[in-house]
């Protein structure tokens, strides 16, 4: 019988680098990265016989799962690409084995972030919640590992961040009473440009696509967004100067301090509903709101980082 000299790894062990530098915010997941092509059937002549080749070579996105805190360095980076002051960022993941020791490492190179998606925000909610962001290299290498140990950087920090500590805040509004945020994601445009006999096409970035806003308060706190309805929607028909601004808050564990927030220009109260009433159901009556936001801009540090 022959011994196995080599050993499948798990996935739970890696590490993401950007710039050089360890993410200090708790990573709980990444995946993709890798390279695709297309690929090309044609006939030849008036042989039965086909044959196959690879086209444009594609290079799949980046997408990482984070922590809030200690994550400064990439509430910047979301911030420049939503102001449009682009900046690319180059790295790497290194996998690991169940030791620690790198077994496969990728190599990406300028990549600009594609889409940022915000957690659903629930005051209800325990469950832990993290920030997923989408980033598109230009072009990736993939190596085998060093065998160097992976350092892990991660303290109890990451507690600081729960799904129900957050705050609302509209100009003129009182939404402070607001059960309930629905997950919402910002999304970078990018084009692809052929550059002559260049392996990996260029990236180009085009329009940021900012999102509405769903939320949920119960009925008996509503009456503010009731008489904004009617302002909005009924007498004044959607007018753009009864518009209001307004902010996001996320909230540390004590419901008080501030991690980051995000600013919300330009709203507009798109739609505002009951869901279905049933007979005899004792279930509190929630008023569902929807916001379209013009704009949006993020601020603060993203609470301490591992300690």
């Amino acid at each position: 019988m022959t011994q196995l000299t080599t050993r499948a790894t798990a996935t739970g062990n890696f590490e993401l680098m950007i710039d050089g530098c360890q993410t200090p915010c708790y990573l709980r997941s990444v995946e993709g990265g890798f390279v695709k092509a297309g690929v090309i059937d044609e006939p030849i002549g008036i042989d039965l016989m086909r044959i196959k080749h690879t086209t444009v070579r594609e290079v799949e996105p980046i997408t990482a799962e984070i922590g809030i805190a200690g994550a400064t360095d990439i509430i910047k980076w979301i911030r420049s690409s939503w102001k449009k002051d682009w900046n690319r960022r180059s790295g790497h993941i290194i996998h690991a084995d169940y030791s620690l020791k790198s077994v496969v490492e990728q190599w990406y190179y300028d990549a600009l972030i594609t889409e940022t998606t915000f957690p659903t925000l629930d005051g209800s909610a325990k469950d832990a919640t993290f920030l997923k962001i989408k980033f598109l290299p230009e072009r990736i290498e993939v190596k085998p590992g060093d065998s160097n140990a992976l350092s892990p950087n991660i303290g109890s920090k990451q507690k600081t961040f729960q799904t129900a500590g957050f705050r609302l805040r509209i100009d003129g509004v009182d939404v402070a009473n607001t059960r309930k945020i629905e997950s919402f994601t910002i999304k970078q445009g990018t084009k692809k440009v052929g550059a002559g006999n260049a392996r990996f096409q260029e990236l180009e970035p085009t329009k940021v696509e900012f999102p509405g806003i769903t939320g949920h308060i119960a009925y008996a706190h509503a009456g503010a967004l009731v008489k904004w309805h009617n302002e909005f929607l009924i007498s004044k028909s959607a007018d753009p100067a009864a518009e209001r601004n307004g902010a996001l808050e996320y909230l540390a564990a004590d419901k008080k301090t501030v991690l980051f927030t995000i600013k919300l220009m330009n709203i507009g109260l798109s739609a505002l509903s009951i869901p279905k009433s049933d007979g005899n159901q004792d279930a509190l009556r929630i008023c569902k709101f929807e916001l379209y936001v013009g704009s949006m801009d993020i601020e603060g540090k993203g609470g301490p980082g591992a300690e």
